[in-house]
């Protein structure tokens, strides 16, 4: 596939950065990681992301670890005539063993929940980018974030998308206003990496923008500006500055072939 590279700037939904405790192979979420910090600086972000990652950490956390847990040790328990026997003796050791090194993931596991900025290093990545002071992180810092939250209130009491079906909050509202105004402060394109089918429609592999969203964006910014909209971090990266390996590819599509899998299943539960 040929690289695309443009002048562009990229959003990044709450969702996709909680992907980084749900991908299995932790040298690849730090690699992602140090992609997204190179590129902080054409990152469009704010507080309200931030609270969104801190609210909805820990329980990440603790359902990427519902299926960690100690074996079913009564089906390793031999009958009492092979109770001698050296292979039952080092059976009856590995589990001991298996339940010491699990008693230190634990612990390890207490102290990323409770103490992130010293033993989360995901956390740490993501702090130190929701501190950088960039023109395009609307911070509580800034005055600006009063503006963009009237306008936020205003789309959401008239039902603009983004929003979810039922949504009590403004969140996605307030991205959508924050993502428009830094297109048209700094004249670059947008790339919105995100899973939420509020922003538009995935089928085939493939991301649609929202048709109301699309008209907007070519009204309120620019018929010549690009908006993005893609499900996918590494094709979101690649787009803003082209650094993404083919493994960190092959491991998001694990990661989004297993994330559908279960909304399958969720869905087929619902039906039945």
């Amino acid at each position: 596939m040929a690289k695309q590279v443009l002048d562009t700037l990229l959003f990044v939904d709450t969702n996709v950065l909680l992907d980084f405790y749900r991908i299995r192979k932790t040298d690849i979420s730090l690699k992602y990681l140090a992609q997204l910090e190179a590129c902080q600086d054409r990152l469009i972000i704010g507080s309200q992301v931030e609270m969104e990652y801190k609210k909805n950490r820990q329980r990440v956390i603790v359902e990427s670890l519902m299926n960690f847990g100690i074996p079913d040790w009564g089906k390793l328990t031999g009958p009492a005539l092979v109770a001698d026997l050296q292979a039952m003796k080092m059976i009856e050791k590995k589990k001991k063993e298996i339940a010491s090194q699990k008693a230190k993931v634990n612990e390890k596991i207490r102290n990323i929940l409770s103490d992130p900025i010293h033993h989360d290093p995901v956390y740490q990545c993501l702090q130190r980018i929701f501190k950088n002071e960039s023109p395009f992180n609307l911070s509580r810092a800034k005055t600006e974030r009063f503006r963009i939250r009237n306008l936020a209130r205003k789309r959401f009491a008239l039902g603009y998308p983004p929003r979810k079906q039922g949504d009590t909050s403004i969140g996605d509202a307030l991205n959508w206003e924050w993502i428009v105004q830094c297109s048209i402060n700094s004249g670059k394109h947008v790339v919105i990496v995100t899973r939420d089918t509020d922003y538009g429609a995935i089928y085939d592999g493939n991301s649609y923008l929202n048709d109301w969203l699309k008209q907007e964006f070519s009204e309120r910014v620019s018929k010549k500006r690009k908006i993005i909209l893609t499900d996918k971090l590494s094709h979101g990266l690649r787009i803003v500055h082209a650094a993404v390996t083919k493994e960190m590819e092959e491991e998001e599509e694990r990661l989004l072939a297993y994330i559908l899998g279960e909304a399958e299943e969720a869905s087929v539960d619902e039906e039945t």
